[in-house]
């Protein structure tokens, strides 16, 4: 056995690469390992830096690409951390300890993004026994095609062999970066003319029932912006290009960091609160059961 000392890469980075290059996406990744896009783009950029060029993935609109570089690595990656797996697992068989129990979670994107996983590693630390596998997507409870312990949507609704839990209540109020404003002040409704609305395809109606409720229906903005993705309007007012409808319950931490400002916060429009919808013949599974009740915890 070699007594020489190991020049080891990163090897949280090189954790979030193998991640990344499986999936062919950041955004993925960082839902496998419970953290944010952010984290696994710095420590991919950590691990390139480290290895020095050329680098390991060519970015691409929603996806990345493996690099002839980052294919080779891969295939060694890849390998080191399925033996490192085998050799951890003989040995908590050989103490005789649990395999931590798997709980299969499905979300909504943007709540994962900007809800659930800033507040995973919480729920991780207190229940170290319990391995949660987070996936993505808006399809309904009763669409999805692979089964789940808990599927988080907006509620209350009825599906035929689920158990729903509210956990988080919110409104949707405008939002944007306070650089906007300096450039762009907003003292009343009416300003909204001068500024450029952020729109999501999903959620078509909601800057028209907001203006409607705020006393201002048919406003005509400067201009208007949409995206595919809710996600993306939330990241465009951070980044300044303008006006987004925030849910209360997601924007929450960039308001108090002074990331986001709201500038009409006594107008509110009410929205549909998150559930955790749990399949009845699973009713009494403790690892849902205590990621429920840590949810409820933590939408207070």
């Amino acid at each position: 056995m070699s007594t020489g000392r190991r020049r080891l890469p990163p090897l949280n980075a090189l954790r979030a690469f193998e991640a990344a290059a499986r999936h062919g996406s950041f955004r993925d990744a960082a839902a496998e390992l419970g953290v944010t896009h952010g984290a696994i783009s710095r420590h991919v950029r950590l691990l390139e830096d480290w290895l020095g060029p050329p680098g390991l993935f060519r970015r691409l609109n929603r996806r990345v690409v493996l690099t002839p570089t980052g294919a080779a690595l891969l295939a060694d990656t890849g390998a080191a951390l399925d033996r490192l797996a085998a050799a951890a697992e003989r040995h908590r068989a050989r103490r005789g300890a649990p395999a931590p129990a798997v709980l299969r979670v499905n979300a909504l994107a943007t709540f994962s993004l900007r809800w659930l996983l800033p507040r995973l590693a919480g729920f991780r630390d207190r229940h170290p026994e319990i391995e949660v596998r987070l996936t993505t997507s808006n399809e309904p409870v009763d669409a999805l095609r692979e089964p789940y312990d808990v599927v988080i949507r907006g509620g209350p609704d009825t599906f035929y062999g689920f158990t729903a839990r509210q956990f988080l209540t919110e409104r949707r109020l405008p939002a944007c970066s306070p650089a906007l404003l300096d450039r762009l002040p907003l003292a009343e409704v009416p300003d909204l003319r001068h500024h450029t609305l952020l729109h999501a395809s999903s959620l078509p109606r909601v800057w028209a029932d907001w203006l409607a409720a705020a006393g201002a229906p048919g406003l005509d903005p400067a201009a208007s912006l949409t995206f595919d993705h809710f996600y993306l309007t939330l990241q465009a007012a951070l980044d300044g290009l303008g006006v987004a409808m925030g849910p209360s319950a997601l924007i929450a931490a960039d308001v108090a960091a002074g990331r986001l400002v709201t500038p009409f916060p006594d107008v509110g429009l009410p929205s549909r609160a998150y559930h955790a919808y749990r399949p009845e013949p699973q009713a009494g599974d403790p690892a849902a059961e205590a990621f429920c009740a840590w949810l409820e915890e933590a939408g207070l």
